[in-house]
C-alpha cells in the first residue's frame, strides 16, 4: 500500500509546530539550553508546551510554543520565529515590545496572590530567528538592563531576552550550536547533535498520534486564517461603505453650492460676494457663470 504523504512530512525544524515536539524531546532541549548558557542543568520540566495565557479575560493573550523549568526554578520560554513581523498601519517592527508583553505576562502568570516579588523567578525569553533582526551579525543578542548612565550597573531582576541569529557569523557559540544553526537555515546535519535532531524528526513524523495531532493543528490555523480573511473582507467592505458614503456627502455639498451660487447669480450679486458666500472660489464661481451665459 503506497503511503500517503500530509504537509507534516514537508516540515523543516524552522516551522513551529516541529519546533516545539523537538524541544519536547527533553534530552535535545535540556542540551539546547546548556550548551547557550553554558552552564549545567540537572533537569528541566515542562510547564506546558504551546500554552496560552490570559491572565485577564479582556487582555490580549499570548501562545507560547514551548515552556520550561529547571531544577533551579529558572524560567525559559523557547519560540521559533520565520518571519520579522511588521505592524502595516505603522511600519514598525513587532518583536522587539512583543518581548515586552511576554515577559510581563510570564511574570504576572508566575506570581500567585499574596506571593512578594522576590519570589519571581529568573526568566529566558530565547527566540531562534531566521533572519537578523538588528543588522549586526551576531550570532546571538542577549539583553539585561543597565544604567544608561553607568553600564557596569545592572538591574538585577533576573529577567533576560536572547534572539538566537541562525545567519549569524559574530560571536562564539558552541559547535553543537552553529550546527544547530545550520540545520535551521539549510537541513544539512553536521554533527553527531543534528543526527540526532534529524532522527528525532523522522520519530514525531511517523508518530501517529503527532500525525492526528497536526491534522488539527491545519484546520485551527485554517480557521484562523479564514477568520482572518473575513474580517478583512469585512473591515473593507466597511471601509468602503464609509469612503462611498464620504464621497456622496462631498458631492451632494459640491451640488449645492453650484445651485447656490447659481441663484445668487441670477439676483445679480458680484462673482466676489457669491464666492464669499459659498466658500467657492472666485474661479469656480466665473466657469458657473460662463456656463450659463
Amino acid at each position: 500500500m503506497k503511503k500517503q504523504f500530509s504537509n507534516l512530512d514537508k516540515l523543516t525544524l524552522s516551522n513551529d509546530f516541529l519546533f516545539k515536539h523537538v524541544m519536547l524531546r527533553k534530552r535535545i532541549c535540556k542540551h539546547i539550553l546548556e550548551e547557550l548558557l553554558h552552564t549545567e542543568i540537572a533537569d528541566i520540566t515542562y510547564l506546558e508546551a504551546e500554552q496560552t495565557i490570559e491572565v485577564y479575560p479582556d487582555s490580549h493573550g499570548i501562545r507560547l510554543d514551548v515552556r520550561i523549568a529547571d531544577t533551579a526554578n529558572t524560567h525559559y520560554n523557547l519560540e521559533m520565529q520565520v518571519k520579522n513581523p511588521v505592524n502595516r498601519a505603522t511600519g514598525k517592527f513587532l518583536l522587539p515590545k512583543r518581548t515586552r508583553y511576554y515577559q510581563a505576562m510570564l511574570d504576572t502568570d508566575m506570581l500567585q496572590k499574596g506571593q512578594d516579588y522576590d519570589e519571581l523567578s529568573p526568566t529566558y525569553i530565547i527566540f531562534f530567528c531566521l533572519f537578523d533582526f538588528f543588522q549586526d551579525s551576531q550570532r546571538i543578542y542577549t539583553f539585561k538592563k543597565r544604567c544608561l548612565e553607568n553600564m557596569n550597573i545592572e538591574l538585577a531582576d533576573e529577567a533576560v531576552i536572547m534572539f538566537l541569529n541562525t545567519l549569524g557569523t559574530k560571536g562564539d557559540v558552541s559547535p553543537d550550536i552553529q550546527s544547530l544553526f545550520d540545520y535551521i537555515n539549510s537541513n544539512t546535519i553536521t554533527s553527531n547533535f543534528t543526527r540526532e535532531v534529524a532522527d528525532t524528526i523522522v520519530e514525531i513524523k511517523n508518530d501517529k498520534k503527532v500525525r492526528a495531532a497536526y491534522m488539527t493543528y491545519e484546520m485551527r490555523m485554517k480557521d484562523l486564517r479564514d477568520e482572518a480573511h473575513a474580517e478583512g473582507l469585512a473591515e473593507g467592505k466597511a471601509q468602503g461603505l464609509a469612503e462611498g458614503k464620504a464621497e456622496g456627502l462631498a458631492e451632494g455639498k459640491a451640488k449645492e453650492k453650484t445651485a447656490t451660487a447659481k441663484r445668487l447669480l441670477s439676483m445679480g450679486l458680484s462673482v466676489e460676494d457669491i464666492a464669499k458666500a459659498t466658500s467657492l472660489s472666485v474661479e469656480q464661481v466665473e466657469k458657473i457663470k460662463a456656463e450659463q451665459i
